[in-house]
């Protein structure tokens, strides 16, 4: 009797290590996905950067700040 009440039990057991599986497949596509996003914002934020440094670059030089100020149009007389 004791190998009839087992096979209820073996079968669940199958169950649970097929949704342990597709959840381990899952979890591994998760990561695959965060690594791809966390290297995509590194990207951005190197542009940032980049921009950020021009942007200190301009602003210590007051030739090119002038450059940025907005100019009254040309009117000639």
């Amino acid at each position: 009797m004791p190998e009839v009440a087992n096979e209820p039990m073996c079968g669940l057991l199958k169950r649970v290590h097929g949704d342990l599986s597709e959840t381990k497949f899952d979890l591994q596509e998760i990561k695959r996905r965060m690594t791809g996003a966390e290297e995509a914002l590194a990207g951005v934020n190197r542009i940032l950067d980049r921009y950020d440094e021009r942007l200190e670059r301009i602003e210590r030089r007051p030739e090119l700040r002038e450059l940025a100020e907005p100019q009254r149009p040309y009117e000639p007389k």
